[in-house]
């Protein structure tokens, strides 16, 4: 499903599925994408979606309607195109296009496995990641076996998890979205245990996926103590954890952290 992406000066402010056949964009209340700034007129611009393409038409507005800096009348819209709506971008994301492209995002942003810097990465989140949580004592010894049961434990990998008093640790499920920059409205899973994100000579980070959650740790940067912030605070060169809904900021990229 396509979908629109509204922002003003990189910032995020709505997301609008493309589940309708027309959605009309100006500053009147009746719009479908309702935008309230004077630069913006009462019915700007309209949106058709017919099976899987959607066209953009500008409805005579005052200041025009742009497609990726271009004045526009008609324009048949692509994944990746940039709507200029009076100050506000409109980011059509077609997640078909997603599926069967390479993600720009990842090519740019993500530090392929393997490469020295994602190795100093890995060996930086060792060091810097504190230790999970003890796991509790174990139970008290059961009761003795019966037969049935005994045969069982002899036959190694048939013991339960029940017989053995341990249980397998389910790890958090965590994403990335981007909100700010061209790659708006991108999103990255987070299941890796080790995931390098930057860009090498400007700033790199590392985002850690531990039983106990997610950490993310400075790797490197090109400026002294120039390190990724999390919700507008330098994290310096210690581990932080991360929270539902923080904000990451890592060359000059904004993210939104949001755990599953």
């Amino acid at each position: 499903m396509a979908r629109l992406i509204l922002s003003l000066d990189g910032q995020v402010m709505a997301e609008y599925n493309m589940n309708k056949e027309r959605y009309t964009v100006g500053r009147l209340p009746d719009n479908d994408i309702r935008i309230d700034n004077p630069a913006v007129s009462g019915h700007h611009s309209l949106v058709i979606n017919i099976l899987n393409d959607s066209f953009l038409e500008d409805l005579n507005s005052t200041n025009g309607t742009y497609v990726n800096g271009k004045l526009i009348k008609k324009h048949a819209l692509q994944h990746g195109d940039v709507v200029t709506v009076g100050h506000h971008q409109l980011r059509f994301v077609d997640t078909q296009s997603m599926d069967s492209e390479p993600d720009e995002f990842e090519k740019t942003m993500i530090i392929t496995p393997g490469s020295a810097v994602a190795a100093a990465a890995a060996k930086k989140a060792q060091t810097m990641v504190p230790p999970p949580p003890a796991a509790p004592a174990p139970p008290k010894a059961a009761p003795a076996a019966t037969p049935s049961t005994a045969a069982t434990a002899a036959r190694p990998g048939l013991a339960s998890s029940s017989a053995t008093g341990e249980h397998p640790v389910a790890l958090p499920k965590a994403k990335l979205q981007v909100l700010s920059g061209a790659f708006a409205g991108r999103e990255l899973e987070l299941n890796k245990a080790l995931t390098t994100l930057g860009r090498p000579g400007v700033q790199v980070a590392a985002i850690t996926r531990r039983a106990d959650g997610f950490f993310i740790v400075h790797v490197d940067s090109g400026k002294p103590s120039d390190y990724p912030q999390v919700n507008g605070s330098a994290i310096g060169e210690q581990a932080r954890k991360l929270q539902d809904n923080d904000v990451i900021l890592l060359a000059g990229v904004k993210m939104g952290f949001f755990e599953s």
